[in-house]
């Protein structure tokens, strides 16, 4: 193991300027596309369940944002085509900021983070940060924002960033590690996030989910085809799969889940990402049908970053990459979170709608894109510093605005691409 020193490590961060200048972040290249964007997305269908893929276009065909959630493979495949500082951190790989929210920590207190790591992958810090800007951009766009004002947010997050980072790479590490964002509820969109929290509770998901049969017996609701029964076939292999998942949770976390039964199993839609994925919900009961949980199976393909790092460590597991990536950037994780296999297919474990909550466009209005921005640039900073170097990193970034304003370019060319690309696919066969 090689000891690097704190001044050679911020040294390195320095030199890497010589590779891409911190101005040169602002290019994009969309005409080094060796494959257009609509092949990108269908190839990303291969492998999903054939009777929603026509429901993942129609969610995509709803708004640039839309589109943009669900075309991630697009912007790997533009990413991969510019220069990049090869400072690698644990990327979420879908930083946007619906992928942002609230859910419940281990000891029961609501917390706002990063809380969607499908496509997390070890990669340059950069490409986390250029996915943030060009959604602030679309955000920025939807919610009735104009143009200055979205590329301002980007700065703003950019900057907040930047000086997070400063911050963090002056601490001792144990105190970094330990970093806490504070002031959240002070940032509406936060705060309106938090008390929808505070609903999403377990019983309340028993009551929207789930519908009596009997007496003091409930089970899943048919929402077609957002919600839907499974056959006794699935039900078992689904319930098979926990034994796997079970012997690979601390100690303390299988005692608390041997206390809960399975009751039933659903196959449930979410987001537009991952619309097509498998993805199961099993509802448990502990003592007695007042105390219920709920775990979610969802199937986790391969990083649609992995074809463009090809020195990046193939992963074990799809399910175990986005767990082990969730702990390093999260301050506090899920403590159900955990992976199994069905079928030859891998999957992520974790709650289902244990007080989760996101903000949404509309509450980006008048000043809460400006303060949201600047809480998307802590939270990533933090998750980047725990997982990367954050002496590397600011070594980097340097004090000056030009990395803010060259991002700040960038999101708003991306942001125009994005809405290309959508109206082709609205223009498309795909469009519904």
């Amino acid at each position: 193991m090689d000891w690097a020193t704190a001044k050679e490590r911020r040294s390195l961060g320095q030199t890497r300027r010589k590779q891409v200048g911190r101005q040169q972040h602002d290019e994009l290249k969309p005409k080094a596309r060796t494959v257009p964007a609509l092949e990108l997305v269908a190839r990303s269908m291969r492998g999903r369940v054939p009777a929603l893929i026509k429901l993942k276009y129609e969610r995509m065909a709803e708004s640039p944002f839309d589109y943009f959630r669900g075309a991630v493979p697009v912007m790997a495949a533009d990413l991969a085509v510019l220069p990049s500082t090869d400072i690698e951190a644990q990327l979420c790989g879908d930083a946007h900021v619906r992928n942002l929210g609230a859910y419940a920590a281990p000891d029961g207190r609501l917390v706002f983070d990063i809380n969607d790591f499908d496509e997390t992958i070890r990669g340059p810090f950069e490409w986390d940060l250029k996915r943030m800007a060009a959604s602030l951009v679309l955000a920025g766009r939807g919610s009735g924002h104009k143009e200055t004002a979205a590329r301002a947010a980007v700065e703003k997050c950019v900057e907040s960033y930047a000086t997070h980072m400063r911050t963090l790479a002056q601490m001792p590490a144990l105190e970094m590690s330990r970093f806490q964002v504070h002031r959240l509820t002070q940032v509406a969109p936060v705060h309106d996030a938090l008390l929808k929290a505070e609903r999403a509770t377990p019983q309340h998901t028993l009551a929207q989910l789930t519908e009596p049969v009997a007496k003091s017996v409930r089970r899943f609701k048919q929402i077609k085809p957002i919600l839907t029964r499974v056959s006794a076939t699935q039900v078992k292999a689904v319930l098979a799969s926990l034994r796997a998942y079970r012997q690979r949770l601390e100690p303390q976390r299988q005692r608390l889940l041997s206390f809960y039964r399975p009751v039933d199993v659903a196959f449930k839609v979410v987001g537009t990402g991952s619309v097509g994925l498998r993805n199961y919900c099993v509802y448990f009961e502990g003592n007695g049908p007042a105390d219920p949980l709920f775990l979610q199976i969802k199937e986790e393909p391969a990083s649609a970053y992995a074809p463009y790092l090809p020195n990046a460590q193939p992963p074990r597991h799809n399910g175990e990459r986005v767990a082990q990536g969730q702990r390093a950037m999260q301050m506090q994780s899920d403590p159900f979170l955990g992976w199994t296999e069905i079928a030859g297919r891998d999957y992520l474990v974790r709650q289902l709608s244990d007080h989760k909550a996101s903000i949404e466009l509309e509450d980006l209005d008048d000043g809460g894109l400006m303060a949201y921005a600047e809480l998307c640039g802590q939270l990533l900073a933090r998750g980047h510093a725990r997982s990367g170097d954050p002496l590397t990193l600011a070594g980097y970034i340097g004090s000056g605005d030009g990395f803010a304003q060259a991002l700040a370019k960038f999101g708003s060319l991306y942001a125009d691409q994005t809405e290309k690309d959508w109206q082709q696919l609205c223009g498309s066969r795909h469009s519904g």
